[in-house]
This record gives C-alpha cells, sequence and structure tokens, in this order.
C-alpha cells in the first residue's frame, strides 16, 4: 500500500492530451502539486459527471499551482474516442492517462483485479513527489471537487506555513491552529 508522505510510485504512460497521444511521465509534473485522479472506465455513468466537474474547476485547480491527471485502464484511443463522443468529455484540457497494462493502478493500489478495472481514488502529491492526501470510493460513490479543491488549499497552506495546521472544514482565510501544550483541553 501507498500511504502519506511516501514518495508517489513513478510512471511513464502514454495519455490523450491536447487531441494528441504523447507519453508522459509523473516526474514531468515536479515542482507542481499533482492531483492523480483514478476512475473506472471510459464511457460509464458517474465517470462523466466526475470528470466534466473537474474540467469545469480546472482553471482554478491550475491557478492553484495544481496539474489534474486523470488514469484509466483504457487505452489512450478509447480516450480520445470518447473526448470525441462526449459533450462533457470535451471539455477536458488535462492528461488523460491510459493504463491498459495496469502498471499505475497496481503501483497506486487501485487495480479490481477480477475486473481489471481502478477504484476511485484519488492522490494528492506534493512538488516533492511525496502523497499528501488520498482517498478511495466504492466504484457506485463519486467525490466531490469542491473538497479536492479544499485539501489541494489545506495541503498547501501548511506546506507553506510551517507549524500551523488546518482544522476540519478550514478554506483559504479560515483561523488555523498551532499546535503546543498550550492548546492541550482547550479546543
Amino acid at each position: 500500500m501507498v500511504n502519506i508522505n511516501d514518495k508517489a510510485p513513478e510512471f511513464t504512460e502514454d495519455a490523450y492530451i491536447n487531441n494528441e497521444i504523447k507519453k508522459i511521465s509523473l516526474s514531468d509534473y515536479r515542482s507542481r502539486w499533482v492531483i492523480l485522479f483514478f476512475y473506472p472506465a471510459d464511457f460509464t455513468f458517474v465517470c462523466p459527471t466526475e470528470l466534466g466537474e473537474l474540467a469545469d474547476h480546472y482553471d482554478e485547480i491550475k491557478s492553484l499551482g495544481a496539474e489534474v491527471i486523470s488514469v484509466s485502464t483504457d487505452t489512450a484511443f478509447v480516450h480520445k474516442a470518447w473526448h470525441d463522443n462526449s459533450e462533457t468529455i470535451k471539455k477536458i484540457k488535462f492528461p488523460m492517462l491510459a493504463d491498459p497494462a495496469r502498471r499505475v493502478c497496481t503501483s497506486y493500489y487501485t487495480l479490481i483485479e477480477h475486473e481489471g478495472l481502478s477504484l476511485r481514488a484519488t492522490f494528492l502529491i506534493d512538488p516533492e513527489g511525496k502523497i499528501k492526501a488520498l482517498e478511495f470510493h466504492d466504484n457506485s460513490i463519486g467525490r466531490s471537487v469542491q473538497e479536492l479543491i479544499r485539501k489541494l488549499q489545506a495541503a498547501k497552506f501548511v506546506a507553506e506555513h510551517k507549524g500551523e495546521v488546518c482544522p476540519m472544514n478550514w478554506k483559504p482565510g479560515a483561523k488555523t491552529l498551532k499546535p503546543g501544550l498550550d492548546l492541550i483541553g482547550k479546543i
């Protein structure tokens, strides 16, 4: 299993991006935050709702210094066909990683072996390549892009403000905490 503060497993795979298929690596995105967004399959039901919402918030995510990379076990050709045939998926500007050999899903422990598909899973990776947040969902449960953005904002804040932590539901501008003996029993 991969854990918080572990180095994110490296990969180099084909991706569909900007109407072309090209090899990308996780290391291409060093110095930026990365949202690695695993989903089961193209041409499905919950997946386009999630990817469409990510596409709608992509500019906001990029403005926070992050890149989105979606990942499924489909080929890059299937990603292109879905992109060409779905109005929702046409909005996507971020890389759609192809993992038909299931190497990436295996290294991130998202693979459902007996189905050959990925679980819904999200990994928030810092600019040094360390995992700062992760979540797994049953494939019938969609994720919240707003919560994902909030987690990105909180992770960035604590990285930039050493010694401070973000309490539950923290949003930019809200009060943070500085752990210390003086806070014990007072929260």
